[in-house]
């Protein structure tokens, strides 16, 4: 008997694919399919477009996971559809060809084989030696066909083909729409409202931020797995799990880490009671054993076990193995970033073979599979609350990780790429380290995209990410089984709900081990779509997002921790979408659940300085767009005339996909800033941005403030729309597609730091208006003062003593004060602490009043420095710097930059630069200048990461910044400007 059960084998390196020829049959296709990868065509002229109809053509290095429009760059047949636009929508084949082992004996003792689909973007019949095998419609799971034996299914030969024949979905879903019914699916830049109806990535169809690219192909990976043992496992559920242990005032002392395993094993034939299985429990980082269980033998698990399945194995059974305390071995718990280490380890799961002719009994290893897991506690809490806010009382939105509640700041995840298959292991991860670097504690996986490769989830779990994960359903009317009138679109489609639920299923199983993921949500935006439109009389996919979603989410991930005479249910967080609260699905209720908030960037259109009063009890989505660096826009813009060079013209609304983009920029700009031609387009561009960064982390930071602590969680967490982008583009992206932060990146960072200060300005007018709070006034209102509310948060585990230290800077002369306040101040662990409130001074003398006139108060020219030091050893532990607003009433002097290079390693190139200022300057921006990559490397691949930017720096308050890679290159320097 073969040592092993089972053999998994990657079918990549043998694959060819080519536009179907809709002349000939598929038969006939396959005919003319290569031998060997040498004979397969490789184009070399870029205008060839007809030989991809007549020849099959090698895929890029042979293999598979692929796209079509991959294929067709690498090519040369379009040209890069970032820049431009343009193939038709014909149907594709891919095929290869492989074989079973070639000795005989080695094939004697094939029992079964499973050819595994890990993702097949969308609608494919697969063809194994000239048969139909699958019928795949559904990008989100994966596809399997089992050959148990010869005289089941379609027999595997020595050598044998694969034909996938991939059709248009966009084709499909106009003709689903046309049997079920035309729905609403969002707005007229959401794509066309048919996607609803196919399970494929809806970002595809063109977004608010994407482009419209339909592509298709097998983007994840195909394997072939041949089985040599009467049975071999199937599937494993690592469980675990922390309790927390607190002493009677409440203090949580300890942890008590638990682990259970399922164990699924399916028989494949007639087999002796020879097999067991054993888990192992491994050392994270030496990867020794800390412990071992071991089952019995596997017969009575057997004879217990369902009736032959569907998928010709005879039976299968569940083999439970579990350590309900592990205290001993000192366990330790995972944590989110920032909270804690994130501590992993493995489970292996082994399956033993005893062969009859040992008489040592020693048992063999015949299959092992491992897993990854982290030992934690979560859970989304929602109780009453006792005092109110602005807003009432209603419920908490938080999460608690391992007993400890999380303030979470974070953003929503869209996928990275429109070509999935470029995203290699290291962008996932110098994207997601960008993340937890911004001092971010979560990623929400948006519901219009896809559920990400196992890679991203474990990076999740190695930095610390909690994962907010959407099912894949966003912004539209999906069908379900309807209870409406016959007539009434979307009809009844029992096969659609049928497939959600194999989707669901497949990645619940697939994901539920990750310690990083803390809830499961139902959908973006579709019970907040039908309510915003008001003429839609249901929405039939409630049944998949209020019984079937939850019903799976229960039954998968649901168990029972025992130790003691105690035990506890642990099962995982759903919601049944985002946003979803209120009564009746009030979507907007600021007092239960979480809400959506789109009323400065559409909407009501109201100041950013609102958003305190926009708030609720979980904000997971709100943004400001901007434009990228210029480097990005120089990409698109590429061939592109100097006359197409300003923000509204026709080249750059290929990029720019927002609706009513040119109007609601003039709105926040003309506002907050000086008018800037748009024609003066890089300052123009740069200003945006500092809109962007302004707007966003004073919402950060005013939300924020609402963590207050035990019972008055008013504010739980605060996501921003959103943190990345699939192609180039102007959009809310933080950091653009070519990873290049923008300045509200670094602003966010520094306003989610553990231990941050900031300030409201409140400016005290002469009447009652209409306007923010922070803004001075010089017309019919005046302002006559202004208050400075100063708050502190504290979100680690300790109380922390600080002194608050407040300077003033005029703008407009060289008046400089102290404010003296030099009390000590206890920050209470993990929520806000509102300090103190005390007026701002105004210089002696002022030119804003002898513009203006008698009585306007001068203190609209002033900049508030606000740090809190270190008691003993005043070193500063925070800082914020306060402007007056808006920004374009300010005359802003030249800030007189001293930029002095106190370090460089020569073998890395990074640097230390330290930043003076003799005026103030607000987001000050550093950049590289550029240089040609003499070293081979990409232009990317040189360019410098800064550990901060988009400063506000004062006199006296010099700021040091590393800048990574950076070696002997200049720096160039810009800030804010009148």
């Amino acid at each position: 008997m073969a040592s092993s059960a089972t053999v998994c084998t990657s079918l990549s390196g043998k694959w060819f694919w080519k536009q179907r020829n809709p002349g000939i049959g598929l038969q006939e296709e396959l005919n003319n399919l290569p031998r060997g990868p040498e004979e397969g065509l490789k184009l070399t002229d870029p205008a060839d477009r007809e030989s991809i109809v007549s020849s099959w053509n090698l895929t890029k290095g042979g293999d598979v996971p692929s796209e079509i429009h991959v294929e067709l760059l690498g090519a040369g047949i379009i040209p890069h559809p970032y820049r431009g636009f343009g193939i038709a929508d014909p149907e594709w084949l891919y095929a290869c060809s492989f074989s079973l082992p070639a000795e005989p004996e080695q094939a004697a003792r094939v029992k079964s084989a499973i050819l595994t689909f890990e993702g097949l973007d969308t609608i494919s019949d697969v063809y194994l030696n000239g048969e139909k095998v699958i019928q795949a419609d559904n990008m989100f799971r994966g596809y399997q066909y089992h050959l148990p034996n010869a005289s089941v299914g379609v027999p595997l030969k020595g050598d044998n083909t694969l034909l996938l024949h991939f059709a248009s979905a966009k084709a499909l879903a106009k003709q689903l729409e046309a049997e079920f019914g035309k729905v609403r699916a969002g707005s007229t830049n959401l794509g066309d409202p048919s996607r609803v109806y196919v399970r494929k990535a809806q970002y595809g169809w063109r977004w608010d931020w994407g482009p419209e690219l339909m592509t298709c192909g097998p983007y994840r990976p195909i394997t072939l797995t041949t089985i040599y043992h009467s049975v071999y496992v199937e599937d494993i559920w690592t469980k675990a799990w922390v309790s927390p242990i607190a002493s009677p005032n409440g203090t949580i002392t300890s942890y008590l880490p638990s682990l259970a395993v399922d164990v699924t094993v399916a028989q494949v034939s007639e087999f002796e009671d020879r097999y067991c299985v054993e888990i192992v429990l491994l050392d994270p980082d030496s990867h020794n054993e800390i412990r071992t269980l071991k089952s019995a033998k596997l017969g009575l698990p057997f004879s217990a076990a369902n009736a032959t399945r569907p998928d010709g194995h005879q039976k299968h059974a569940v083999v439970q193995l579990e350590w309900p305390d592990l205290r001993a071995l000192n366990v330790q718990p995972w944590w989110p970033a920032g909270m804690g280490a994130q501590k992993l380890y493995l489970v292996e799961v082994r399956l033993l073979y005893h062969r009859a002719d040992d008489e040592a009994n020693t048992p063999m290893v015949v299959q092992s599979i491992k897993k990854r897991v982290g030992f934690r506690s979560a859970r989304l809490v929602e109780n009453p609350l006792v005092e109110p806010d602005q807003y009432g009382k209603g419920t908490t939105f938080f999460f608690e990780i391992n007993g400890e509640r999380v303030f979470v700041g974070g953003s929503n995840w869209i996928p990275a790429d429109n070509f999935l298959t470029t995203l290699s292991e290291q962008r996932y991860r110098e994207w997601l380290t960008l993340v937890r670097d911004g001092n971010q504690t979560m990623v929400r996986v948006w519901g219009g995209g896809i559920y990400e490769p196992d890679i991203f989830y474990d990076i999740c779990d190695e930095l610390g990410l909690l994962v907010w994960q959407d099912f894949q359903f966003a912004c539209g009317v999906y069908p379900g089984v309807s209870s409406a009138a016959p007539d009434v679109a979307p009809k009844s489609y029992p096969a659609f709900v049928l497939n959600v639920k194999k989707e669901a299923e497949y990645n619940v199983k697939r994901l539920r081990h990750h310690p990083s993921i803390v809830v499961w949500c139902g959908n973006n935006e579709d019970y907040q779509m039908v309510l915003q439109w008001g003429d839609v009389p249901h929405l039939p996919a409630t049944v998949l997002y209020e019984d079937i979603l939850p019903s799976i989410v229960k039954a998968l991930t649901s168990f029972t921790i025992s130790f003691g005479l105690s035990c506890q249910d642990v099962e995982a967080s759903y919601v049944r979408g985002s946003p979803y609260g209120g009564q009746g699905w009030d979507t907007a209720d600021p007092t239960v659940g979480d809400v959506h908030q789109w009323n400065v960037w559409g909407g009501k259109e109201l100041p950013y300085q609102e958003y305190g009063k926009l708030g609720g009890r979980f904000i997971s989505e709100f943004g400001i767009p901007s434009f990228p660096a210029l480097k990005t826009v120089q990409y698109w813009m590429e061939g592109a005339d100097q006359s197409e060079w300003y923000a509204q013209s026709k080249a750059m609304a290929q990029h720019i996909r927002a609706g009513s983009y040119e109007r609601r920029f003039a709105i926040l700009m003309n506002e907050n800033f000086r008018n800037v031609a748009s024609s003066d387009f890089d300052r123009y561009r740069f200003n945006t941005q500092v809109m962007q960064s302004e707007a966003v982390s004073y919402a950060y930071r005013v939300w924020r403030r609402e963590w207050r602590g035990k019972g008055k969680e008013y504010c739980g967490g605060v996501l921003v729309w959103q943190f990345n982008d699939c192609w180039p583009v102007a959009s809310w992206a933080l950091v653009d597609y070519f990873m290049r932060p923008k300045p509200v990146y670094h602003t966010i960072r520094r306003s989610l730091e553990p231990i941050a200060v900031n300030i409201l300005r409140e400016v005290v007018q002469n009447r009652a208006n209409d306007r923010p709070k922070q803004f001075y006034e010089y017309g019919a209102t005046r302002s006559l003062g202004a208050n400075l509310h100063i708050w502190a948060v504290n979100t680690t585990r300790k109380a922390v003593k600080v002194k608050l230290d407040i300077q003033y800077f005029d703008l407009e002369s060289d008046w400089t004060s102290r404010n003296g306040v030099t009390s000590e101040f206890t920050l209470p662990p993990n929520q806000s602490t509102d300090l103190l409130a005390l007026v701002c001074p105004s210089p002696p003398t002022s030119r804003l009043r002898d513009t203006v006139g008698p009585g306007i108060d001068g203190s609209g020219t002033v900049v508030v420095l606000a740090r809190l030091l270190d008691p003993s050893t005043n070193l500063v532990l925070a800082r914020f710097v306060d402007w007056p607003q808006p920004f374009r009433y300010l005359h802003i002097p030249d800030p007189q930059v001293d930029l002095n290079v106190l370090d460089v390693d020569l073998t890395t190139g990074d640097a230390t630069i330290q930043l003076s200022v003799a005026k103030p300057a607000k987001c000050l921006w550093l950049e590289a200048e550029d240089e040609q990559a003499l070293d081979g490397r990409t232009d990317q691949e040189r360019e410098v990461k800064w550990n901060d930017n988009a400063l506000d720096i004062v006199p006296g308050d010099s700021q040091v910044v590393v800048a990574r890679g950076l070696g002997k290159r200049k720096v160039k320097v810009t800030w804010l400007k009148d």
